[in-house]
């Protein structure tokens, strides 16, 4: 709580200096202001969401964080607030730094963060809608089957779709896999498959800080 109320001032703080200093992408730019807002919120889902998720995956020591989301075997709405202490510190600079280069105004980030919440439940959600539907919708946003793929319990798949709102970030920068078949996603991580060990709070708030398990085939030895 203490983490989300200093992150949350952070934020804050960053929107109302990028105000002050007259700073940031869209104080350069002169748009409409339907344009304004999904520039905006673009801009605040690329920087402060998938390229923090992005270099969790290849910064070991943000990946050793980032475990604790990955280790989930039931993956559901919930897993979308299963997320170590640590990584909210990471998430929450990052939206911080988005916010300010961004220069968007407090209103936009108010409706970036409520987009961001409701696509953290919704593309974790055990839900099933049309595959033409969803491979449509996918092209652009993060749907529950585009997601489900990031979390297969190994690589390469967990290291692929990182998207929180756009899918958009994952097909520019090659990071999404194609032609993948959902039945054969298996939640979880192979590196914590005990179920005792994944549905603990205390084994997992102490994940970060024990001897590193390395991924099967990943680039961060033991």
């Amino acid at each position: 709580m203490l983490i989300n109320l200093a992150g949350a001032s952070l934020i804050l703080y960053a929107s109302i200096q990028s105000e002050l200093l007259g700073f940031g992408l869209l104080k350069f730019l002169d748009l409409p202001l339907v344009f304004e807002i999904l520039v905006g919120i673009m801009f605040l889902d690329l920087v402060g969401a998938w390229l923090v998720h992005f270099l969790e995956h290849k910064v070991r020591f943000m990946w050793r964080f980032h475990i604790i989301h990955h280790t989930d075997p039931f993956v559901d709405a919930s897993t979308g607030l299963r997320h170590h202490p640590g990584e909210a510190i990471f998430r929450l600079t990052f939206t911080s730094l988005a916010v300010f280069l961004s220069g968007a105004s407090f209103g936009i980030v108010m409706l970036y963060q409520t987009l961001s919440v409701f696509f953290a439940h919704w593309t974790h959600a055990n839900i099933k809608i049309p595959t033409k539907l969803d491979s449509i919708l996918s092209y652009v946003f993060v749907t529950p089957d585009f997601h489900k793929v990031h979390h297969h319990f190994a690589l390469p798949k967990t290291d692929s779709h990182y998207g929180n709102i756009f899918s958009l970030w994952d097909h520019i920068f090659n990071c999404s896999i194609k032609n993948y078949k959902i039945q054969s996603i298996k939640y979880g991580l192979d590196t914590h498959m005990d179920i005792k060990e994944t549905r603990n709070i205390k084994t997992l708030l102490l994940i970060p800080f024990q001897k590193y398990r390395a991924p099967r085939g990943s680039k961060f030895s033991a």
